[in-house]
């Protein structure tokens, strides 16, 4: 019996219909992402505008916004001596070291790949501190003038030590971080020491070791401002590779970066950033850790967003505490840098044990 053979199978024509075609998710997504950015940095631009406007107002004499405005821009207006000599020079003098604190602890998590990483990592504000130790207690330099190249010439020295130890060109962040933590602790047994020997240099530098903006004065703020912004400058412009950098040294290097230069571009920015904040206002902590954690959380990892987001929301913590010094034994003062260390504390054990649980 003959088997008739079976037609061809007709062919299935598909019809796609436009309306089904979905865009794809990447363009929508990445758009909410930079929106998601843009309104981080207009929201710390208006947080840092009403912090500064609360640290020009609020003291052991209380001034309104009004009061404020006139005090800045008429001399012959009751509150112009208390805005102009009292206030003003402490609020440039916040946000300075704010900036710098912030941006310098933003490179340094970049540049060690460790959240929980700090300017004083390295070692370099403990290099300031003994360096203005030595400068109170051998020359009797008593002035931020004197302080501040002997705060930069000794994070540049420990700056060098710490990337020396810690393997030069082929230094990586883990030996960077344990060659950082050696020289801190010696450094900081050496400014104790320093001061427990010499009384005139213990009277000397008893509230700059605690963190301090009260001693600002006109000239200060003048005087940091040239360090403060070649480190800001430097520091953004490593925003890019310090991006390729996280990917690991191979990726970096096939993206173009150069891993040592980074490294040594970094160390020179933070050196400028914390030696001109260290020598103003003491060795203030927790600045440099808290800021960059919350920017983070609002911004992603992306350095060129990050950075600049830490340079605006850093200073709003700094003169922030420096008020709540104000107010809570008002009429006298408690230092800032024992207010960022109380709410820094706390919050570095909480940073610390949601890192061991990951």
């Amino acid at each position: 019996m003959e088997i008739a053979p079976r037609p061809p199978p007709e062919p299935v024509v598909v019809v796609m219909e436009s309306a089904q075609i979905s865009e794809p998710a990447g363009p929508p997504r990445k758009r909410a992402e930079n929106g998601r950015r843009v309104a981080a940095l207009l929201g710390s631009a208006i947080a840092l505008g009403a912090v500064l406007v609360l640290s020009l107002g609020l003291g052991a004499r209380q001034l309104s916004p009004a009061e404020v405005w006139h005090g800045l821009v008429d001399a012959g207006s009751a509150a112009y001596t208390v805005v102009h000599q009292m206030r003003l020079p402490r609020t440039l003098l916040g946000l300075l070291a704010g900036v710098a604190l912030g941006v310098a602890g933003g490179v340094m998590q970049a540049l060690t790949r460790n959240p929980l990483a700090d300017p004083g990592l390295l070692g370099i504000n403990a290099g300031a501190s003994a360096a203005v130790a030595t400068a109170a207690g051998i020359f009797g330099v008593a002035t931020f003038q004197g302080y501040v190249w002997f705060a930069l010439a000794g994070a540049a020295a420990v700056s060098v030590l710490v990337y020396a130890v810690g393997g030069g060109r082929a230094a990586t962040p883990a030996r960077l971080a344990l060659a950082g933590a050696a020289v801190n602790a010696a450094l900081y047994s050496y400014v104790n020491g320093t001061m427990l020997l010499d009384a005139a240099s213990l009277e000397t530098m008893r509230f700059w070791t605690v963190g301090s903006l009260a001693s600002a004065q006109g000239a200060t703020a003048a005087m940091m401002a040239p360090f403060i912004a070649a480190g800001l400058l430097l520091a953004l412009a490593l925003a890019r590779p310090l991006n390729a950098l996280a990917l690991g040294d191979d990726s970096a290097r096939s993206l173009g970066a150069h891993p040592a230069r980074v490294r040594a571009g970094a160390i020179v920015a933070v050196t400028l950033l914390c030696g001109a904040a260290t020598a103003a206002c003491g060795p203030i902590v927790f600045v440099g850790l808290m800021v960059p954690h919350l920017v983070r959380a609002l911004t992603g990892p992306d350095q060129r967003w990050m950075l600049p987001c830490c340079a605006l929301l850093a200073p709003v913590l700094l003169l922030g505490a420096d008020v709540i010094g104000r107010l809570v034994v008002r009429p006298g003062e408690l230092q800032a840098g024992i207010v960022t260390a109380v709410l820094g504390g706390p919050l570095f054990l909480y940073f610390l044990r949601r890192k061991v649980r990951a």
